[in-house]
């Protein structure tokens, strides 16, 4: 039976045709200091209403554009894919062809795979299972694809044999986001539903997909079969607590969150399974000192105003090196974190503690996220610069007061961080600090309507992930935060403003090129959109921005018309290359034909016309949705069976 639209969208009628938008691989490059120049075909125009400001480089919106049209065009990007890949298939190149430079190596990409089951359940894409796939670069030529679902916990029970001998799916978890219309509503326990779909990272020679509050799924990279849970950081259970570095010094309000604390941690845990300490899904890797980073909070966390994270760093043996734990007095969601040579970096977004929609979760009325939300009542954004080492001097700033950026932001993803000493500033001995990141304003950002998920409809309501309001800086969009510190710690300026003063339009999934993690990098990459669609302008995504960080100079690449990407990931060409010597991997999803592709972009050519090296064609048969977050694994194995 099929549902009601969304209540932003007037009755859909069938998809229409194609209209009219920029040719596949129009490529535009922007100067902050000259006028805008397009190197492709001209497109005309005749609806102003969603042209953005005349310095950034944009098209104009199609004057024939669909709401049923873009509805449906939606919903094919979050489209479920039961299908698996018993052996490797070879992909053909449809445009171009792989470079004889390209590095041999392997492109992992996890995100949902099924989004609703065979009775009547639709999930959140948050809490979709997880789909890791696999693109294999041997060389000469030959790219091999594989898929395969992460065999969870709970993938193994929510997935059945049907009588007709095929793969059934009955949701039983209802998952932090999504609320059950075919299983158990009202008293469903299993909330904490461990997916593996947000992120995916092989370190010492260890393949995991990892999700945001659980242990990490290892995977065999041979064979693409799940091995099973990595109890990464060692504290899965109620195990050893490390020394605590506290911000304050006690009293009450500390008595009270400790009391709450040893009431919570056994009702989480024996009641709801959920692990003392909880994996963040976002890593890090510092290659100056060959570690993998992780970050962890406590599963009481989510319900108190108390934060504890800890950090921890692996060598490419597993054997960990660091642990560093620090206790803020505050009520925090962290998704995303940075590192520089110094210290780790947390941005405070606040969170609370929602009664009425506690009461609707516990009802299965509501997502049981509807518990928490945004926590606006103060305007600027606090920064914390944790000290990743002991100082050798007394020097040292005191961590426990945050630095505060003059704007209210909500950090989703960061890009990179650096800190450099100022070089003679201020007196001398000081050091700025710099991090790259994309944010949206507390006003848009909404934990229960995120990619529009609406459960009662069973379809994704584009229209909140436009919902601009006339202005841009609500949604997703790409920033730089400065931080001046003297040489005794003090913070003498902290700013932020857009990464370019000549661009603003919404962006999210910023990346550069990963051997500079940690360090000053001049490119950055992110997803943005070309605004040539009056229902999404700004979201999905179907462009490529380069970003110069130093002069601003800005470039992109359009995927063309009715065609959405993903998460752009730098490779690097070789060694001794320059910093954007490389290439851009990003698959594109032409969502009217139901079909996607591996684009190859060479990383310096973006902003021209033959920015397109390869164009790799996925089956039809295994369109696959929106991905989440990728890793380029440059230890290629030649016995491997990818």
């Amino acid at each position: 039976m099929q549902a009601a639209p969304p209540r932003h969208f007037p009755p859909i009628p069938s998809p229409l045709p194609a209209i009219k938008q920029p040719p596949a691989g129009a490529s535009i490059s922007y100067h902050p200091h000259r006028s805008t120049t397009i190197a492709s075909a001209a497109i005309s125009a005749s609806i102003p209403a969603l042209i953005p400001p005349a310095i950034e480089p944009r098209f104009f919106p199609a004057a024939d554009e669909s709401c049923a049209t873009a509805f449906w065009d939606y919903q094919m990007l979050f489209l479920s894919q039961r299908s698996e890949t018993t052996e490797p298939i070879v992909l053909r190149a449809i445009d171009g062809a792989i470079p004889a430079d390209f590095p041999p190596g392997t492109y992992y990409l996890t995100g949902p795979g099924i989004f609703a089951d065979d009775h009547g359940s639709t999930l959140h894409p948050l809490d979709g299972h997880g789909y890791l796939r696999a693109f294999v670069f041997a060389g000469g030529g030959a790219t091999r694809y594989s898929a395969r679902y992460v065999d969870t916990a709970a993938a193994r029970e929510e997935k059945y044999e049907s009588d007709a001998g095929a793969d059934g799916w009955r949701f039983t978890h209802r998952g932090p986001f999504s609320v059950l219309k075919g299983g158990k509503r009202v008293g469903n326990l299993k909330v904490m539903k461990n997916v593996a779909n947000t992120a995916v990272v092989r370190w010492g020679r260890r393949l995991m997909c990892l999700w945001e509050g659980g242990d990490p799924y290892e995977i065999d990279a041979s064979t693409m079969e799940t091995i099973g849970t990595v109890d990464l950081i060692g504290e899965s259970g109620e195990k050893e607590r490390s020394r605590r570095r506290r911000v304050g010094g006690g009293g009450f309000r500390e008595t009270a969150v400790d009391l709450a604390t040893a009431l919570l941690r056994p009702v989480l845990h024996g009641v709801f399974n959920m692990p003392a300490k909880r994996l963040l899904s976002h890593y890090k890797i510092d290659g100056k000192r060959n570690r993998l980073l992780t970050l962890s909070c406590n599963a009481e966390d989510m319900l108190l105003p108390r934060s504890n994270f800890t950090f921890y760093e692996f060598d490419e043996k597993f054997e960990l090196k660091q642990k560093k734990e620090f206790v803020i007095p505050d009520h925090l969601m962290i998704h995303d974190w940075a590192f520089t040579k110094n210290h780790y970096i947390l941005f405070g977004n606040r969170i609370k503690l929602d009664l009425s929609g506690t009461m609707l979760a516990l009802c299965g009325l509501s997502p049981m996220i509807s518990a928490l939300s945004l926590n606006p009542s103060q305007s600027k954004t606090p920064i914390y610069l944790l000290p990743r080492f002991e100082s050798p001097t007394k020097g040292q700033r005191d961590w426990r007061v945050p630095i505060e950026a003059p704007s209210q932001l909500w950090i989703s993803h960061i890009a990179n961080a650096f800190e450099e000493d100022d070089g003679g500033d201020n007196g001398g001995g000081g050091v700025n600090i710099q991090i790259q990141a994309s944010a949206c304003s507390y006003q848009w950002f909404d934990f229960k309507k995120m990619f529009g998920y609406n459960w009662k409809s069973t379809k994704l309501d584009p229209s909140f992930m436009n919902d601009s309001q006339g202005n841009k800086s609500r949604l997703p969009h790409l920033v730089k935060i400065s931080i001046k510190l003297d040489q005794s710690g003090v913070c003498r300026f902290c700013g932020a403003a857009n990464s370019s003063s000549g661009w603003s339009w919404p962006a999210d999934f910023p990346t550069i090129n990963g051997t500079l993690a940690g360090q000053r990098n001049e490119f950055m990459y992110a997803g943005t959109a070309s605004g040539t669609r009056r229902f999404l302008p700004h979201f999905p995504f179907d462009s490529v921005v380069k970003l110069n960080c130093i002069d601003g100079t800005v470039a992109s690449w359009c995927a063309g018309k009715r065609k959405f990407i993903g998460e752009p990931i730098f490779v690097a060409r070789g060694e001794g290359g320059g910093e954007d010597d490389g290439y851009i991997l990003v698959v594109e999803y032409l969502v009217s034909k139901v079909r996607c592709n591996l684009v190859i972009l060479d990383a310096k050519r973006i902003g021209r016309a033959n920015a397109i090296v390869a164009r790799l064609e996925v089956p039809k048969n295994l369109y696959f949705p929106l991905g989440f977050h990728g890793f380029w694994d440059h230890q290629f194995t030649s016995n491997t069976k990818l």
